[in-house]
């Protein structure tokens, strides 16, 4: 069985003559909205990984183009 979409009320204050403008050009402010957080969560998932590998990295005695180069010859080996 499939779990229906959970949905959050976000309120948000904008300034009145964009949203108005934004309306009048038939513009779905709840899909612009969901979009920029999708990237914004994207990004910022990506720039916490990035964090995550520089600091592992640091910890041991690898440098970054060793590892960069065991990480494609192991895609290659798939």
């Amino acid at each position: 069985m499939v779990e229906p979409l959970s949905a959050a009320v976000l309120s948000v204050r904008v300034r009145r003559e964009l949203k108005e403008e934004a309306e009048r050009l038939g513009i779905n402010l709840r899909e612009v909205v969901e979009r920029a957080l999708e990237e914004e969560v994207k990004r910022a998932k990506t720039e916490r990984m990035k964090r995550l590998i520089e600091e592992a990295l640091k910890s041991i005695d690898l440098k970054e183009e060793e590892w960069v180069k065991a990480v494609k010859e192991s895609r290659l080996e798939r």
